[in-house]
């Protein structure tokens, strides 16, 4: 069904009772990303749908996302360049941050852009046909999407600067050693596989869940001695949490915990 302006949407939402699953939904570009694509995304994690308690993403029609939809691509002047890039940092940003743990189902391309939003994500899941690449180098350009912040965390500096140098793709096995993925699976278990994920981390206490997401990352980016002390203060505050109680009845009434 088109939008308003007569376009036809870049992505599909279905809930799932309390996850949602975000299709990309452009299988005759690859799920190449575009504006629109990052306009759905934006709207989709500002304001998501009460009630989701936890996100998979994946694409139509065997691929991910084959990166920038060069066909679609504007020359921009430098400065519009910039506002560009950063939007998209916003974007991934909202993935990441926003609260909602969000598991991605890797298959065919994710190359570029496609790599960057699932670098976004927080559990990562490759089929055997999945293909990682950054060939920006190889086309007279350099990433844009934070790759260079996230891949660059996940695989270290030296292996993306190879990646990009020679266009190198890389697949399931691999990716899973790199750390491109969590997990490696069989052809057409991807899904499967997030929606039991996403199952068990939305039945998670909320607030550890928001902790992991958010405390984590930052940590790593602190000094030693400044890392350990925000650690101490997000073990403290999660103690004191409804969760904790919970979890603590549960365990001696031998129960599974409710934390919703």
């Amino acid at each position: 069904m088109a939008d308003g302006a007569g376009q036809k949407p870049a992505t599909r939402v279905d809930i799932e009772d309390d996850i949602a699953v975000i299709t990309f939904d452009r299988p005759e570009k690859r799920n190449a990303m575009n504006d629109k694509l990052i306009e759905e995304l934006d709207a989709f994690f500002s304001a998501p749908p009460k009630g989701v308690n936890a996100v998979i993403l994946r694409g139509e029609g065997g691929h991910f996302c084959s990166g920038l939809d060069l066909a679609e691509h504007e020359r921009r002047e430098p400065i519009e360049g910039v506002y560009h890039s950063r939007n998209w940092h916003r974007v991934s940003d909202l993935i990441e941050f926003g609260g909602l743990p969000v598991v991605s189902v890797l298959t065919g391309a994710v190359i570029g852009g496609g790599l960057e939003i699932a670098s976004s994500t927080h559990v990562r899941i490759a089929e055997p046909d999945v293909r990682f690449q950054l060939p920006e180098g190889r086309r007279g350009i350099f990433v844009g999407g934070g790759a260079t912040v996230r891949v660059g965390r996940l695989i270290g500096a030296d292996r993306m600067r190879e990646m990009m140098l020679t266009g190198r793709s890389y697949g399931a096995d691999d990716g899973l050693a790199m750390g491109l993925a969590h997990y490696s699976v069989g052809a057409g278990e991807g899904l499967d596989l997030a929606r039991k994920l996403a199952r068990k981390i939305a039945d998670n206490a909320p607030f550890s869940n928001y902790l992991m997401m958010q405390a984590i990352p930052r940590i790593q980016d602190m000094p030693r001695s400044e890392g350990l002390f925000a650690e101490s203060l997000a073990a403290a505050m999660s103690q004191t949490s409804d969760g904790a109680k919970e979890g603590l009845r549960a365990f001696l009434e031998k129960r599974p915990p409710k934390f919703r």
